[in-house]
Order: C-alpha cells, then structure tokens, then sequence
C-alpha cells in the first residue's frame, strides 16, 4: 500500500509539474498581447484547466494511456516498478525541459517514460505498438493540423475587414455549419442520457459530456462568425479591443482543452497503478471518483504557478502576435484538442498551440515566423519520446533491484 501511495503521489506531482510547464501553452499569447497581466493570465487558465473536470467524462484519452504497456505481461509489483519507474523520468524530463525553457511535450514524456521502463522489464513485445504509433504520429500531424485551421482562421478574420457580402456568405455558411454539426454529433437517446443528474430533458442534452463539449466549441466559432459579420464596420482601434475580448474566450477554450487532455493522461497512469495493486477491485470501465478530481486540482494549481521561462519562448520568439491573431492559434487549438480528445488520442498541447501560432505567423509572411526557433523546438519533440524512454529504462534497471 505504501508503495502505491508514493506512486499516486508522483503521479500528481507530474500532475503538478505538468501544469506550470505546460502553462504557457495556454497564456503565451494572452500574455504577449497584452490583454491580461501573466498573474490575470494564470489564473484565467487554472480555472479553465479546473472547469474541464466538469466537461470531459468519458476519459477516453485516459484508457488509451492506461493501455500504453500490455497487463498480460506487466501486472502486480512489477507494473508498479514500472509505473514509478516512468514517472521519476518524465518528472526529470520535464524539469530539466522547464529549466532550459524548451516547450517541449508532458504528454509524450509520460508515454515515452511509461513505454522505455516497460521495455527494459520485458522487451519491445510488451507495450501497444497501436499507442506509441498514434502518439508518434500526433508530434508531426497535431502541430501541422493546428497551422493549418490557425491559417485559415486568419484568412477568415483578414477577409472579414473587406466591404462585400462574401465575409457575410462565410460568417452565415459557418453558423449554418455550426448547427447541422451540432445536429448530427449530440447525443438525443433518452437511455444515455440517463447518467445526467436533472430532472429536465433539455438539460439533459445539453450537460450531456459529448454534447458538452461539442455545444461549447461550435458557441465559440458561432460567436466569432457574427463578430465577422459587423468587423468591416470598426476602426482598426475598436476591432483591436474586440480581438482582445475575444481573446479571453479563445484562451479560455484552450485552457479548457488543455486541462481535458492532459490531466486524464495521469488519470490513465493512476488507474493504471490501482488495477495492478488489485484488479479484483478496480477497471478501467470505472474510474474511480477521486481521480479525476485531484487530477485536474493538480493541474490547475501547476498552471496557477506558471512557467515564465516558456512563456518567453512561445509569445515572442515564434512570432509576434497580436489579439485577432491570438484569437486565431487558440481557436484553433482549441478545436484540434476538443476534437482529438474525442478520437481518444493523447496529443500534445505544445505541439498543437506552437503549429497554430505558425499558422497565424504564416499569414502575414513566411519570413515573419522564426523558422531557426521552430526548428530547435522540433528536434525537442522528435527526441522526447526515445530520450524519456532512455531515462526510465536506467531508473528501472535501479529500481528493480531496490523495490
């Protein structure tokens, strides 16, 4: 029991540790257009990264981390060697990453430690090539995703400044989007719906945890598709300060994005470590009650502490950004973790919020994104995964023999 609670324990610290390096992520751009102070800015972010205990439900991103490495090899202590063995790697990973202000990814750390100390138990034969494959393939495909929506975001918002009825078809054409999507992907069956506590069934639809989401995303861009339809009509100072107001709710859904995705990644790692103590008792078909409550308290008290160091190094380096075009990256962050945490794939809001502030940067000029940085930032992400794993296999080869 003890050792379980020193696993737990860690796994929060992670938690924790994953909350203020990853905290940029979520307030690098409010921070540098200068719509909130960095205090405003992390507080703004761990309330969001807290309210998303109250959206994400169905923790899928937390099952596919727990079946990172196969229980009919690993189980018992030796999962538990494994476990910890993992979390003592992506903890140094990260603190190391955090003191050298490299933005590199919580997510794959955790999966490549969770992964490099199995490996060093029982060989290749025992983690889920299916996990690792689609991780690996999110470091390339999750940033490139969100430049491309960021890119297009801002086109949207460039051509919205231009007299005409084509702004106004666009802005229409997405609200339109905006309900048959709604239409077509909530959940209307009585019988599921059953899990929500009220009496009402409209309440029921709407607080229903897929339909949650989905409702809170398509608000977000139903909202900025009629702010387009009157921005032809503002100075460049009034559009300005809406951009900055728009700005809180873009960063909002971001960081609600971001405290969904990552805290069910420890979510996944804890369950795993209660199943091997006693599967008798617990599965991954029911996550225990308090997991995910002091998963994203964890989280949202690391982002509460910020990162100042990476902050730096996403706000200015990349790209200047100005609020229309802090708007456009974390709206299309957004939109690529709401949507791959639906497909149950563990991403990285690094990745995702660097390629949409590309994206952005792209748009005025090639030239206007510091490639040298962008570059440097990518061979960071190639080389978390394996030197994480590397890391974790020689704190399991001392671990097994002292646990």
């Amino acid at each position: 029991m003890t050792f379980l609670v020193i696993i737990i324990a860690l796994a929060l610290i992670f938690d924790y540790i994953n909350g203020f390096h990853d905290a940029a992520n979520s307030i690098a751009t409010v921070v540098s257009t200068k719509v909130l102070t960095p205090t405003q800015a992390v507080i703004w972010a761990a309330m969001f990264n807290f309210v998303a205990y109250f959206i994400f439900k169905d923790h899928g991103v937390a099952n596919t981390i727990a079946k990172t490495v196969k229980t009919d090899f690993v189980f018992g202590h030796q999962m538990l060697v494994v476990i910890f063995s993992g979390l003592i790697a992506a903890i140094f990973w990260n603190l190391l990453t955090w003191w050298f202000g490299i933005p590199s990814s919580s997510s794959h750390a955790l999966v490549g430690a969770f992964s490099g100390a199995a490996i060093a138990f029982g060989g290749f034969k025992v983690v889920n090539s299916a996990v690792i494959y689609k991780t690996a393939a999110f470091i390339f495909l999750a940033p490139v995703v969100g430049m491309i929506i960021a890119f297009i975001i801002s086109l949207w918002f460039i051509h919205s400044f231009k007299k005409g009825w084509i702004p106004k078809i666009i802005a229409f054409s997405i609200i339109a989007g905006v309900v048959v999507f709604l239409y077509y992907n909530m959940e209307f069956n009585p019988e599921k719906l059953k899990k929500v506590q009220y009496d009402s069934y409209l309440a029921k639809v709407i607080f229903y945890g897929k339909n949650f989401k989905w409702i809170l995303l398509c608000s977000i861009l139903a909202i900025m598709a009629t702010f387009t339809l009157f921005l032809n009509t503002l100075n460049a100072s009034r559009a300005n300060k809406w951009f900055k107001r728009l700005q809180l709710v873009s960063s909002a859904a971001f960081s609600i994005g971001h405290g969904g995705n990552d805290a069910q990644k420890v979510m996944g790692i804890i369950m795993a470590a209660l199943i091997a103590y006693n599967p008798a008792i617990y599965s991954l078909d029911h996550m225990v009650t308090w997991v995910p409550l002091a998963c994203y308290t964890a989280i949202a008290l690391g982002t509460m502490s910020g990162g100042w160091k990476i902050v730096k190094t996403m706000g200015t380096k990349i790209t200047k950004v100005t609020p229309f075009e802090g708007v456009a990256a974390e709206t299309a962050g957004a939109i690529t973790l709401f949507v791959t945490e639906a497909l149950k794939i563990p991403v990285s809001t690094t990745h995702t919020i660097t390629g949409s502030i590309i994206g952005v940067g792209a748009t005025k000029r090639l030239s206007a994104v510091r490639w040298g940085v962008t570059v440097n930032l990518l061979w960071a992400w190639i080389i978390t995964i394996p030197v994480s794993g590397l890391l974790a296999a020689l704190v399991y080869v001392i671990a097994s023999k002292i646990l």
